[in-house]
């Protein structure tokens, strides 16, 4: 092994440095070098608008300037530590080391200071020691229900001392030491604080925000949070069973066996529907999830995140993972939280020992707990497809416990009179297939039944998954006993094969005709994988007459017809803006989509997917002839109009003045 050159060694510590950087030191570092511009030590940070909540700013926030969805106004302030000099530009000296007690006067936590001298707490906190202060600021004492305050403030107790004391830890801890999930005992009682120090800088103590950090002292160090916090002592679980807006949830967490879960050691997020959010339920869905201890543990555990999320933590859309195995979209709208878009958290930051509790007003339902109806319902793309089930009688079916799988077509799919008859009845069946399935587990050339006895085919092409002519337009909806699938498609189950399709369709009867004299009639009949590009009659009666005459030689009509067979199996969701395809005959076909429309050599196709047990079949207006090829000479000449039509190349390709005659 070669020994590591200085330069790659420098580079490596350099790199270990950097890695070994806490998450909030790196948002720091970022706004320091948005704020070099104006002075030494100057931090950029991110003030939302209307609001005096601050932020070191990060590269996505400093793009956006937005957090929480709110326009931010950038400022330029001096960085932890350091002050500003009457006539020097930027912070460059560093804030005096004084005491925690005066440092608190220096940092703004004026009140903090106050009440420790009324607590009889100053003489403490001047003295040695190595203390680390989390003080709340001015507007969190502020903040707090006048009650409260009173009953803390109104006379020298020891109740006020017992609160500050409970912000302090016999320990110098800076934030590099304030490790997420970390707790240390407070000099209260030596009750736990409990730090979590997010990926995106932020750290939080009890919950309250660290706005002020690392702010040194002679005798230890002091955090500014945003909040009053209190002591923290019962677990989440006993926590839920103590408040009486919370009696159904409690009811539910019982009958599902979550009990001991919520009363171990963890680090849970819980949004808690209140009474209220289960009453928003149809009675007929909540009895039956209730009743169902599957479906209950997946809607109590989609309510569960994996880890502890405080609402200061969310400035920005956050997928969180839950203990149901799906995620919610966590993210905040101004002082609002919300969960998969909605503002429905009414109250927030309930710290136990092993997490903490959000309320809600509107139950999270889960896909997994849902049935096919249920699903159906909750995506208004499909509501065309979800009243025509309906319409068939199929009702029984989305609404019962048998494994299945709905191919649910969006609702610009569906062409023409929606009045149920049973042909339509029938159709509606073959959208339904009889056991549950994963799109993930699907495979080419699979074969799936219908409730209508059809077989599907299964195609899997570079672009999309496809069953016969309609391709998988969204992920899978797993509810509690079936799978629903959005297509992109109404179903169209093949007929026969692609002689049985042409000569069913008067559209094809010139074509059908010509297959007939050239005697392919049987290599269309046969097993394969063709995909055919069908001229219409009114393609062969547009035909110039040079080139129809041409079709009575036998061998001209066979060149003709094969360079219309593709030899693989194209439907039009597998093709894509560039696609070839090699005919039974002659160069290759130049497929392309445009505007939703398929195009090959640039005619375009007017009725696409007429699936065969041995194909597709395609119709086209007029009749396929091979792109012209370019000659060397051909080729410059379409590139320099390519370019003359470019303004800043135009001007090159002008005859100059000097040359004129």
């Amino acid at each position: 092994m070669k020994p590591l050159t200085l330069q790659a060694l420098a580079v490596t510590l350099i790199a270990t440095v950097i890695a070994a950087k806490s998450p909030y030191q790196s948002v720091l570092q970022h706004s320091r070098i948005r704020g070099r511009q104006h002075g030494p030590n100057v931090c950029a940070m991110q003030r939302i608008q209307g609001t005096d909540k601050k932020y070191f700013t990060n590269c996505k926030q400093w793009y956006h300037r937005k957090i929480c969805g709110k326009p931010t106004v950038v400022t330029y302030e001096c960085c932890p530590g350091y002050e500003k000099v009457i006539g020097e530009k930027g912070c460059p000296a560093a804030l005096p080391l004084v005491n925690i007690y005066n440092t608190l006067g220096v940092v703004g936590a004026t009140t903090t200071k106050m009440y420790s001298e009324r607590a009889s707490l100053q003489k403490e906190i001047e003295g040695p020691g190595s203390f680390t202060f989390f003080s709340p600021s001015n507007e969190a004492w502020a903040a707090l229900p006048t009650e409260i305050l009173d009953a803390l403030v109104s006379n020298v107790n020891i109740e006020l001392l017992n609160v500050l004391h409970y912000h302090m830890v016999n320990k110098r801890l800076t934030s590099e030491d304030l490790k997420h999930g970390s707790s240390f005992p407070s000099m209260y009682q030596d009750f736990d604080v409990h730090i979590q120090h997010y990926s995106n800088g932020i750290v939080t103590v009890n919950c309250a925000r660290l706005v002020k950090t690392d702010q040194h002292a002679t005798n230890g160090i002091v955090h500014v949070v945003d909040r009053v916090i209190t002591a923290i002592t019962n677990n989440v679980n006993s926590f839920l069973d103590t408040d009486e807006e919370l009696e159904s949830l409690q009811t539910a967490i019982a009958a599902a066996g979550l009990t001991g879960m919520l009363e171990s050691e963890g680090s849970y997020t819980i949004f808690a529907p209140t009474n209220e959010a289960f009453k928003k339920i149809p009675q007929e869905m909540l009895d039956r999830i209730l009743g169902d201890p599957v479906a209950l543990k997946d809607l109590l555990n989609y309510h569960i995140l994996k880890n502890l999320h405080c609402s200061e933590s969310i400035v920005s859309g956050t997928p969180l993972e839950t203990l149901q195995g799906t995620v919610l979209e966590v993210g905040c709208d101004g002082q609002e939280i919300t969960l998969n878009g909605k503002t429905i958290v009414t109250e927030k930051d309930k710290l136990g020992t092993n997490g903490v509790v959000h309320y809600i007003n509107e139950l999270l339902i889960p896909d997994s707990v849902k049935t096919l109806k249920e699903l159906a319902e909750g995506a208004p793309q499909v509501s065309t497809a979800t009243k025509l089930f309906l319409d068939a009688g199929l009702g029984p079916q989305l609404t019962g416990s048998n494994a299945m799988t709905l191919l649910a077509p969006l609702n610009d799919a569906f062409k023409g009179s929606l009045t149920m008859t049973p042909e339509l009845r029938k159709v509606m069946r073959n959208h339904i297939l009889k056991n549950k399935f994963s799109s993930k587990s699907l495979y080419h050339g699979q074969e799936l039944e219908t409730l209508g006895g059809n077989k599907l085919r299964v195609f899997v092409f570079r672009n999309n998954l496809c069953i016969e002519n309609a391709c998988i337009a969204a992920h899978d909806k797993n509810g509690r006993y079936a799978t629903m699938f959005i297509v992109d498609k109404v179903l169209a189950p093949p007929m026969g094969t692609i002689m049985d399709v042409l000569k069913a369709d008067s559209r094809f009867s010139t074509l059908v005709d010509n297959i007939q004299k050239a005697g392919l009639t049987e290599l269309l009949n046969k097993k394969g994988t063709y995909t055919v590009f069908a001229p219409t009659n009114d393609a062969f009666r547009t035909m110039p007459p040079a080139d129809l005459n041409k079709l009575t030689n036998p061998k001209e009509l066979i060149k003709l017809l094969k360079y219309h067979i593709g030899d693989e199996f194209l439907i039009s969701g597998a093709v894509t803006s560039h696609t070839r395809v090699k005919p039974l005959s002659g160069d290759k076909l130049e497929l392309g989509m445009r505007n939703s429309t398929m195009y090959v050599n640039r005619v375009p196709v007017v009725d696409g997917d007429m699936m065969a047990t041995n194909g597709v079949v395609h119709a086209v207006g007029s009749i396929i002839k091979p792109l012209r090829k370019l000659t060397p000479f051909l080729q410059l000449t379409s590139s320099l109009k390519i370019l003359k039509g470019n303004a800043y190349f135009s001007s090159y390709l002008q005859p100059s003045s000097s040359y004129k005659q």
